[in-house]
């Protein structure tokens, strides 16, 4: 019985691994390093959204209307 007990627990210890590992929880999102930041950062700086630029005259055209 002891015996049984053990392998049992072993085996399921090792499922229990391969499940999360095949699963993973998605609570955290995925690390950007430092360096990653900074470059986005810049890029972003060095291009304005045009997302801005199209809700700043979306919003003129309708005072003028």
């Amino acid at each position: 019985m002891n015996r049984r007990k053990k392998i049992k627990d072993i085996y399921d210890k090792r499922m229990k691994q391969a499940n999360l590992k095949v699963n993973p929880k998605k609570a955290k999102p995925k690390y950007i390093s430092k360096a990653e930041r900074a470059k986005m950062e810049a890029e972003a700086a060095a291009n304005p959204s045009t997302d801005v630029d199209a809700e700043a005259s979306e919003t003129s055209e309708t005072k003028d209307a």
